[in-house]
Formats: structure tokens, sequence, C-alpha cells
């Protein structure tokens, strides 16, 4: 039985498993709108990953550890830390190489990074939800839906990337 499933026969849901299911979705699958991330990167090639279509555009694969820091960057956010001005290369981690290898610990990298955020997420106190966000003017609850549009927003731009 899906995770979805069971806390739909349940008579309440709380706000923070809603939002944690809509994380999973969105990167794991089972989304409403079509491809999640992890189902988007599964046969893509470094090969593929490397390619820049357009001078300014970014890789599929500096999109991948772009998504991979801004994971990192809202779980240090849940953990307390404030995290108010974000330097160039921890935004958009340079690709050092570009063979298969590099390419599997790129998503890796994701991977970890999204588990991380998850469990964080999973086991967030839904009480602090409204609490804004040390250093910036916004609640957990906007930093947690933003941080599942970031997903979405990227997954769009691979998806078109890939064609």
């Amino acid at each position: 039985m899906s995770r979805t499933l069971k806390m739909n026969q349940r008579k309440t849901v709380r706000e923070i498993e809603r939002i944690a299911d809509q994380l999973r979705r969105a990167f794991e699958g089972e989304a409403w709108h079509g491809p999640a991330l992890r189902e988007l990167l599964a046969d893509t090639t470094a090969a593929k990953a490397a390619e820049r279509p357009l001078p300014a555009a970014h890789s599929i694969w500096e999109i991948v550890l772009h998504i991979a820091a801004w994971k990192n960057i809202v779980r240090r956010r849940l953990e307390g830390e404030v995290v108010v001005n974000v330097p160039l290369e921890e935004d958009w981690p340079s690709v050092k190489e570009t063979n298969d290898a590099a390419w599997k610990g790129a998503l890796s990298e994701l991977e970890q990074a999204h588990r991380a955020l998850y469990e964080k997420v999973a086991g967030f106190d839904e009480a602090r939800l409204s609490e804004i966000v040390p250093g910036k003017n916004y609640s957990f609850y906007i930093l947690l839906h933003g941080a599942i549009q970031h997903d979405l927003y990227h997954a769009g731009q691979i998806a078109l990337l890939k064609r």
C-alpha cells in the first residue's frame, strides 16, 4: 500500500505530513503533473547531462548540483542555521569532471541531500511552521513549499533540456 493511500485513509493528516508527501512526490514520483526529478534523471547519461544547448543556459548537470545545494540550504535553515547570503559557488556549484563516475557522484549527492531534507521535514515540529526563518522575512511554511516548487521548476527545465 502506498504512503499516499495510507495517509488518505486516516481521518486527520497533519500539515507537515502533507508537506513531506509533496516533497517526496516532486522528487521521487507519483506527482500529478508528470515525471518527478528522479524519474527525469533515471535515464540521463553523463554526456546528456553535460550538454549546454545554449551558451548562457545551465546544463542538466549544473541544475542537479544546484538543486542538491538548495536542498542542503533548506535543511540547514530548518536546523536553525542562519543562511542569508549564498555565494554563487554554493548556489551554482561548478562541474569539475564530466565522466560517468562524476555523474553518478552528482546523482548520489542529490539523493543524499533529498533524503536528509525529507527526514528533517518529516520530523519537523508542525507548530513551528508559522515561525519566521532566522535571517529571512518568511515562515518555515513558505520555505518548505518553496523547496517543493524549486524541485518542480527545475524538473521542467530538465525535461526541456532532455529533448
